[in-house]
């Protein structure tokens, strides 16, 4: 039987960590820096390590930044009674490149799932809580997949804030039941958000 030399065996289980590559994507990844030139992996391998190092999360609303503030947060020029409630950072590009919100967000970090033993103290929820209280916030809109774990979570942040003296809107039902935002098109999310919905009236 043939093995692959250790090095590349490695690196290969290294590639077969990432999402949705499997074995045989993760060999042919292998193969192709095996071809590419010193100085392009070095270059790759770089930016890895600069990626990992230099990113973090916006200490007001969790999204990814290198400074304290992400570029969203220090836009003065957007509507800042509006937030926009996302699980991640994907999701949260997945809106912003649709070009239809012009309010500032606020990324959870996860969804509930007690399968995965995640509930909603492990969420950056106490961070929103206090952006409400402390900002001139109007409206709170949830833009979260509607999965089990993405309607379990919107049902638990509206308990928390329903209390709150502002309007609680969820994203219209266009995005399709068990999808994730990131994967659909602007079309889709431009009307998921023009015809969200008040959960106050539920």
């Amino acid at each position: 039987m043939y093995y692959y030399p250790e090095s590349l065996a490695n690196l290969i289980e290294q590639f077969q960590k990432l999402p949705s590559i499997g074995r045989k994507s993760a060999e042919r990844l292998a193969m192709y820096v095996l071809e590419e030139d010193l100085k392009n992996v070095k270059e790759f391998s770089e930016s890895l390590i600069n990626a990992k190092e230099k990113i973090h999360k916006c200490k007001n609303c969790g999204n990814i930044c290198e400074d304290d503030l992400c570029n969203i947060c220090k836009d003065p020029t957007r509507d800042k009674s509006i937030i926009c409630v996302v699980e991640d950072a994907r999701n949260l590009i997945a809106i912003e490149k649709s070009g239809v919100f012009n309010g500032y967000y606020h990324v959870l970090g996860g969804l509930i799932s007690p399968s995965d033993d995640v509930s909603g103290k492990d969420l950056n929820v106490n961070r929103l809580i206090e952006r409400i209280d402390k900002d001139d916030v109007k409206e709170v809109i949830f833009a979260i997949s509607s999965t089990f774990e993405g309607q379990t979570t919107t049902f638990f942040l509206y308990n928390l804030l329903k209390d709150k003296n502002i309007k609680i809107t969820e994203i219209a039902s266009g995005v399709p039941v068990g999808s994730n935002l990131e994967y659909n098109d602007k079309l889709t999310l431009e009307r998921a958000l023009e015809d969200r919905r008040d959960l106050n009236e539920y």
